[in-house]
C-alpha cells in the first residue's frame, strides 16, 4: 500500500498516454476526411458512380483519390476501415475516468459543498448519464425533428447546455466539465460504432451480393460524421479543462462549457467553408475571440466573492487529517508552499495559486495529500527548483505522514 500512489500515478500516465495517442489518430483521420470530402473536385471527368476526386501530394509522392457517393460497381479487394481509432479513444478515456474519478471519487468526483452523496450514487449517475445521453441523442436524430440538420444541431446544443448545468449541480467543478466532455465523446464514438460502421457494412454486403446499395445509408452516416466534426474541438477543450482551475473552478463553469461549444462551431465553420472553396469567413475568428474573452471574464467571477471558510472536508481527506504527523506536515507545507498556493499569493509574479491548489489550511492540505506526497515527498517536483529550500528531512516527514495514513 505504501507505493500504491506511485503505481496509480504511473497507471494514469500510461492510460492517459494511450488516450492521447488514439485521440490524435481519430481526430486526425476525422479532420482529414471532412476536409477531403469538402474539397473534392466535381468539374472534371469522373468514372461512373464517382462523385468527385482530388490530387494530393505528401511525403514525396502524389495521391489520386476518388469518392463514390454510394459505392463502386464492385467490391474492392482491399478495403481499409477506420474504426479502432474511435473505439480505443473511448475505451482508454473511460479507463482513465475509472482510475481518476471513480477510484478517487471521494476527492475528485464528489464535492459535499455541491451535493453530498455516497460514492456509489455518484458513480451510478456518471455511468447512467453517459448511456442515457447516447440513447436520447440517437432517438432525436431518428425522429422527424432530426430531418432538419440545422434544427437538430440547435436542439443538440440545448441538450448540451442542460447537461453542463446538471453536471455542475451534482459533481465537483473539475468532474462536471470532464463529464460533459465524456458525455459528448460517448455520443461521438457511439455514432461510429452504432450508426456509421453498421451502415457501411450494409453497403458492403449489398455490393458482395450484387445489389445496388441504398443511398440513404451514406446520407445518415454523413450526418453523424458531421456532428462529430463540430463536437471534436469542444471535447478536446473539456478534456484539458481539468488541468486549468480557471475553467472548472468557476461558479460559471457550466456557462463556460456552453460557450466552448459555440467556439467549436465557429472554428470548424471557417475550416469547413475554406476547404469547400466557398471563401474564408473571417468573421468566425472575431466571434471566437469574443467568446473566449467572455469565457475569461466568467472564469474570474469567484475572485470577487469571499472564500467559503466553512467548506466541508471531503470524506477522502479525513484519513489524512487524522494521520500521525499531520500537524508537523501542515507546518512544513504552510512554511514552504503556501506563499504561492494561496488565495492571494505572496510570491512576486504569481497572481493565482498554481493549478488552483490552495494550501493555507489543514483541510486544504489533507485534500491534496496525494499530490503533496508525489510532488514534494517522493519526487522533488515541488517547490520548483526548491525555491523555498525544503529540507530532505521535511520531505521524509511528508512521506512518513502519507504512508501512515494509507497504512491506517
Amino acid at each position: 500500500m505504501n507505493d500504491f500512489a506511485i503505481f496509480m500515478d504511473w497507471a494514469e500516465f500510461a492510460v492517459r498516454w494511450l488516450h492521447v495517442v488514439t485521440a490524435i489518430a481519430w481526430i486526425g483521420s476525422s479532420f482529414y476526411f471532412i476536409a477531403l470530402d469538402l474539397g473534392l473536385r466535381r468539374d472534371v471527368p469522373l468514372p461512373p458512380g464517382a462523385s468527385g476526386e482530388q490530387w494530393q501530394v505528401h511525403g514525396g509522392g502524389f495521391y489520386h483519390i476518388q469518392k463514390y457517393m454510394v459505392a463502386p460497381e464492385r467490391m474492392p479487394e482491399d478495403l481499409i476501415w477506420f474504426k479502432w481509432e474511435s473505439y480505443w479513444t473511448w475505451m482508454s478515456g473511460f479507463a482513465l475516468l475509472v482510475l481518476v474519478y471513480y477510484l478517487g471519487a471521494d476527492l475528485y468526483l464528489v464535492d459535499p459543498n455541491v451535493l453530498d452523496i455516497p460514492v456509489w450514487q455518484a458513480v451510478a449517475i456518471s455511468v447512467a448519464s453517459l448511456g442515457l445521453g447516447w440513447l436520447m441523442y440517437d432517438a432525436i436524430c431518428k425522429s422527424r425533428f432530426g430531418d432538419d440538420n440545422t434544427r437538430l444541431m440547435v436542439g443538440l446544443y440545448v441538450i448540451l447546455v442542460a447537461m453542463a448545468w446538471g453536471y455542475s449541480q451534482v459533481f465537483s467543478g473539475r468532474a462536471a466539465l470532464l463529464h460533459l466532455g465524456a458525455f459528448t465523446a460517448t455520443i461521438m464514438t457511439a455514432n461510429v460504432f452504432a450508426v456509421i460502421m453498421p451502415n457501411q457494412r450494409i453497403v458492403v454486403a449489398d455490393l458482395i451480393a450484387g445489389r445496388v446499395p441504398d443511398a440513404k445509408y451514406g446520407k445518415i452516416a454523413k450526418q453523424r460524421s458531421t456532428h462529430n466534426n463540430y463536437l471534436t474541438l469542444p471535447v478536446v477543450f473539456l478534456m484539458l479543462s481539468n488541468h486549468y482551475p480557471l475553467a472548472f473552478a468557476s461558479e460559471m463553469n457550466w456557462l463556460i462549457a456552453s460557450l466552448v461549444f459555440l467556439m467549436g462551431v465557429t472554428i470548424r465553420h471557417w475550416f469547413n467553408t475554406h476547404h469547400a472553396k466557398k471563401g474564408s469567413p473571417h468573421w468566425t475568428w472575431a466571434a471566437t475571440a469574443i467568446l473566449f474573452v467572455v469565457i475569461m471574464w466568467l472564469s474570474s467571477a469567484p475572485m470577487f466573492q469571499p472564500a467559503n471558510e466553512e467548506a466541508a472536508l471531503p470524506r477522502g481527506a479525513e484519513r489524512f487529517a487524522s494521520a500521525a504527523g499531520f500537524e508537523e506536515v501542515t507546518d512544513i507545507v504552510m512554511g514552504r508552499c503556501s506563499m504561492c498556493h494561496a488565495a492571494e499569493p505572496g510570491w512576486d509574479g504569481i497572481h493565482y495559486a498554481p493549478g488552483g491548489v490552495h494550501l493555507e489550511t489543514g483541510g486544504q492540505i489533507a485534500l491534496q495529500a496525494r499530490a503533496i506526497y508525489l510532488q514534494a515527498g517522493v519526487t522533488h517536483a515541488m517547490p520548483p527548483a526548491n525555491v523555498s529550500f525544503i529540507e530532505p528531512a521535511e520531505r521524509a516527514r511528508i512521506v512518513a505522514w502519507y504512508r501512515a495514513a494509507m497504512a491506517g
